[in-house]
């Protein structure tokens, strides 16, 4: 049973077509983890554009994956982009939408065998 996330929405949205799902996953499971990377360079360089727009990328894949803190969190680092707030202020932020990252691709790899 999903912890970490919630797939309602994606099952929702595909009239529970199992074949796209698991493409929404498996593109979660191998793009996100990158993205992710690109934000986190962007947090450690002061690179606002790069950060904004690897965090707009994932943010409506956190939504629709019912990851709704991380979604909520990932809200704020684009507002620190936009502001290009101080970076001790988004770096907790981060590390909390990494966890959470982590912990779902963790429990997707296991539940999906991807």
């Amino acid at each position: 049973m999903a912890i970490n996330y919630n797939l309602a929405k994606v099952y929702a949205l595909s009239d529970n077509d199992t074949e796209f799902v698991m493409q929404i996953i498996t593109l979660f499971v191998t793009e996100v983890p990158e993205d992710m990377k690109q934000i986190e360079q962007g947090i450690k360089e002061k690179d606002h554009k790069l950060a904004y727009a690897y965090a707009h990328k994932i943010k409506p894949t956190l939504d629709l994956l019912g990851m709704t803190v991380a979604h909520q969190e990932i809200l704020e680092v684009e507002a620190w982009t936009k502001r290009e707030g101080k970076r001790k202020e988004i770096v907790d932020t981060f590390a909390s939408i990494q966890s959470q990252v982590d912990k779902a691709i963790k429990e997707i790899k296991k539940d999906f065998e991807v």
